[in-house]
């Protein structure tokens, strides 16, 4: 699919998606407990990657109205008949690769994106723990093949390419036979999504203890997450809360309530660039207008997902804007970094691509036929850009599914100039 985008003015009020790192985990939880009931969870295309993969190791899922009713495993996951597809799901299979350990084995696989990306570190763990785990390839990317369980005992994880594979472990571990302990070795980048796992697993009852860079826990725990209502998704909502900034009169975005969720930085990150924001906790409501942005310094080691959103504002900020600390997002769907320096340029912005993030003077955007690669934070963030540069086509504007379903009707809906076609 393309989209088109012309320049644009919006204004009203958006209600963003539910969170996509709550959902996962919600449902996992769930299928791995007694089973229980999901409430507004996000059912685009990777979650829904999950709930295939709760159903091919034993858990039933139904939806009911909006909500998913899970009837679980409770605490013994069955060892999967066929091969696990996870589509495009990247969280859906360092997750279940890890819940694979809980069975005599299972082989797991994705699209073309998913096979290019790492795994390594989270195989070495599961090995290390007593399972056998690899990929097909040699390569430490999907195909992967889990045989064999872990047994528990110590695994020295690297943390610097993604905290999904310590949140993949603190999920199965408990759940072993024995204790585990999981040791961090170098800095844990994205660390606010391991903190939502733990948060989910306290809630659930499940009992991890940290100190030292090291992650503890007994073995022969069970989950009892039976009832859980999904908070509203600030990665997505990072695309209108910054569209408003740019091209707002009285933006108001809904269903943003405090929780774990690193990106709600957004909110910080348009304050420095010089946005009028306000957040109504209790009501979950956030308002903010336009104003000449100026460019900051971003450091991006937590928050990987915001690093397509914040290059766009500063393409059209004054001044220059630094993105850092933000290697790991090479290792997303694509690699995001040369994804976003490759596409503004083309778009007539002045960034330079680094090791570990991106350069960029602000100025003038204009049209241009600009690649998605197949991403949805690529294609949500250059729908940005080309509300301001105008007469805009992104490919692959179907992406967009795999978190934030409706995106460009919601921006329609707001004012924004934009058409889809098949």
């Amino acid at each position: 699919m393309i989209a088109s985008v012309d320049r644009s003015q919006i204004s009203g009020q958006v209600f963003v998606p539910p969170s996509k790192s709550y959902t996962h985990r919600a449902i996992l939880m769930t299928a791995l407990g007694e089973g229980g009931k999901v409430h507004r969870p996000l059912l685009s295309a990777d979650p829904r990657a999950t709930v295939t993969a709760c159903k091919a190791i034993g858990a039933e899922v139904q939806e009911d109205r909006g909500d998913l009713v899970i009837r679980g495993v409770g605490g013994t996951p069955c060892t999967p008949e066929d091969v696990i597809d996870v589509m495009n799901s990247g969280t859906t299979l360092r997750f279940i690769a890890a819940v694979s350990a809980l069975t005599d084995g299972a082989v797991l696989t994705g699209d073309s994106s998913i096979r290019t990306r790492p795994n390594g570190p989270l195989l070495d763990a599961l090995n290390q723990l007593g399972a056998e785990a690899f990929s097909i390839r040699r390569n430490g990317r999907a195909p992967l093949v889990v045989r064999g369980r872990i047994r528990g005992g110590r695994a020295f994880l690297d943390g610097k390419v993604s905290s999904q594979f310590l949140s993949a472990l603190l999920i199965a571990c408990p759940l072993a036979e024995a204790g585990s302990e999981i040791v961090i070795q170098g800095e844990l980048k994205s660390r606010p999504y391991a903190e939502i796992t733990l948060d989910m697993l306290g809630l659930a009852g499940a009992h991890i203890e940290e100190a030292g860079g090291a992650f503890r826990m007994n073995g022969g725990q069970s989950y009892h997450l039976r009832d859980f209502a999904v908070p509203g998704d600030f990665s997505s909502a990072s695309y209108p809360l910054a569209a408003g900034a740019l091209f707002g009169e009285g933006v108001k975005v809904c269903g943003l309530f405090p929780s774990r969720q690193g990106d709600s930085a957004i909110l910080d990150i348009l304050r420095r660039m010089g946005a009028s924001v306000s957040w109504d906790r209790e009501r979950g409501e956030v308002s903010v207008s336009a104003a000449q942005l100026r460019g900051v310094e971003v450091d991006a080691s937590l928050t990987p997902d915001l690093v397509p959103t914040v290059a766009v504002l500063g393409a059209l900020a004054e001044g220059r804007t630094v993105i850092k600390n933000a290697e790991h997002v090479r290792h997303k769907e694509t690699d995001r970094l040369h994804a976003m320096a490759v596409e503004l340029t083309k778009m007539g912005a002045s960034i330079q691509e680094r090791p570990d993030g991106l350069e960029i003077v602000g100025g003038r955007l204009h049209g241009a036929v600009v690649e998605g690669w197949h991403d949805h934070r690529i294609v949500m963030a250059l729908a940005l850009a080309a509300m301001a540069a105008g007469e805009t086509k992104i490919t692959t504007a179907e992406a967009v599914d795999v978190s934030y379903p409706g995106f460009f009707q919601e921006i329609g809906r707001l004012g924004a100039n934009v058409s889809v076609v098949s």
